[in-house]
């Protein structure tokens, strides 16, 4: 009897969604998606994820939030193929290069810019915080892709010797970014610029890439509808209700 596909909990347009679709792609896992925004989860949502956040992975009896712990869990259950390097401290330094995107990455690419210029208008009808726009795009992102460039190995190179889950997880924040019309300046920072043209260019970002325009370009309330349509994996049932509830932590 072939395993039931797993149920990931959350939108297209998320990064941290993205990371474990990445993930799922390239361990050859099949899946269904819930493309629920989190701030329109139900009492529901909020049980599986208490602080209604995404994604959700449902795999069965197992129900996990989280993006990093699902990806660790996707590793243990199913090992191969490895996307942490060999090697104690490779994979040390994976997990920390995970970290930083995570939540350095994600304090900036995705609260103070993304949030801004996409959640604040599209979710709750309000104009971005242009300060904190300005410091993202001139301070703050900056001295990420300073560090990323003095991180990555060489131009067109990956963290270690193949696509694996430090690439993952920083490459996913310039989709994010590329969708709001950000690009890397290859002259200030050319590793950095290559690498994600590079990673982004996998398949297991690639194909994702028509169900993350659709959603931009379509109203909330028609993503799953519209996903569908379109040919999304799209799950039986579903997390969403119809009015946003602000989030626990930010939004």
């Amino acid at each position: 009897m072939s395993p039931q596909p797993k149920i990931v909990v959350g939108s297209y347009l998320s990064p941290y969604v993205r990371k474990v679709l990445a993930c799922l792609h390239l361990k050859g896992l099949d899946y269904r998606i819930d493309p629920i925004v989190p701030f329109y989860g139900n009492d529901a949502f909020s049980r599986l994820s208490p602080v209604r956040r995404i994604p959700v992975l449902i795999d069965e009896d197992v129900q996990l939030c989280d993006s990093t712990v699902i990806c660790e869990y996707l590793e243990d259950r199913y090992p191969s193929p490895e996307l942490h390097p060999a090697g104690a401290a490779n994979r040390a330094r994976a997990r920390w290069l995970e970290e930083f995107a995570d939540s350095r990455m994600g304090d900036v690419f995705i609260w103070r810019y993304w949030n801004q210029l996409v959640i604040r208008r599209f979710v709750w009808g309000e104009e971005p915080d242009q300060a904190l726009v300005d410091a993202a795009l001139g301070t703050e992102m900056p001295q990420i892709l300073d560090y990323l460039e003095d991180e990555l190995p060489g131009a067109g190179s990956y963290f270690f010797d193949s696509l694996g889950i430090a690439d993952i997880a920083v490459a996913t924040f310039f989709r994010n970014a590329e969708l709001v019309s950000y690009r890397v300046d290859p002259a200030r920072w050319p590793r950095v610029a290559n690498f994600v043209d590079q990673a982004l260019g996998e398949d297991c970002f690639a194909l994702l890439r028509p169900f993350e325009d659709l959603s931009m370009r379509t109203p909330i309330a028609r993503h799953r509808e519209a996903l569908a349509e379109a040919g999304a994996a799209v799950s039986e049932e579903s997390f969403a209700e119809p009015t946003p509830r602000r989030g626990v932590f930010r939004t």
